[in-house]
């Protein structure tokens, strides 16, 4: 399953909450309390935030965190870089080269990689201020991709519309008495 990990998903819910409330420094212990994490879990999460300048923080007793840039110019690629303890790929070798030694003759690396593609530049195009939308899950599940149904399925459905064949008739056993 492809999934990103909790302290990545704990910093996109921390980066939303300082979006909507950019007019105030928050320390970590009013982030932590308002969205219901430890402390110190944000404050690993905020100072990780912080190497990769998407939140800046100032010490002292009016210091905290805020946003380093607008909502609109953080992408959740951005969120991902900066959390993920590795570098982003689907696969090990479309994450890095060279880890993996199938990848010389590997018949389908290269389709890992467009994948790959696709899926970093959703990441890329989806902003903090679009994280920020609340989206009913009904509009959420609608706006889903449908499941291509698989062949069996489509084979199914095809063979229940049609109308059944005419069965052979059955040779009758006739009794001798």
């Amino acid at each position: 399953m492809l999934r990103i990990n909790r302290l990545t998903d704990y910093g996109t819910l921390a980066l939303t909450y300082l979006a909507m409330h950019p007019e105030r420094m928050h320390s970590a212990a009013d982030v932590a309390a308002e969205l219901g994490l430890g402390v110190p879990t944000v404050s690993k999460v905020l100072k990780a935030l912080g190497r990769h300048d998407l939140v800046r923080s100032i010490r002292g007793l009016r210091g905290g965190y805020s946003l380093s840039r607008a909502p609109e110019a953080i992408s959740v690629a951005d969120i991902v870089d900066a959390l993920e303890e590795q570098p982003f790929g689907l696969t090990e070798c479309s994450a890095s080269a060279g880890l993996c030694g199938f990848e010389r003759n590997c018949r389908i690396r290269s389709n890992w990689l467009r994948i790959n593609r696709i899926v970093r530049r959703t990441l890329e195009d989806v902003s903090l201020a679009d994280m920020m939308r609340v989206v009913p899950l009904d509009e959420a599940q609608e706006r889903a991709p449908k499941a291509k149904p698989d062949r069996t399925t489509a084979v199914s459905r095809k063979r229940a519309s049609r109308p059944p064949a005419a069965q052979p008739a059955q040779p009758r056993e006739e009794s001798i008495a």
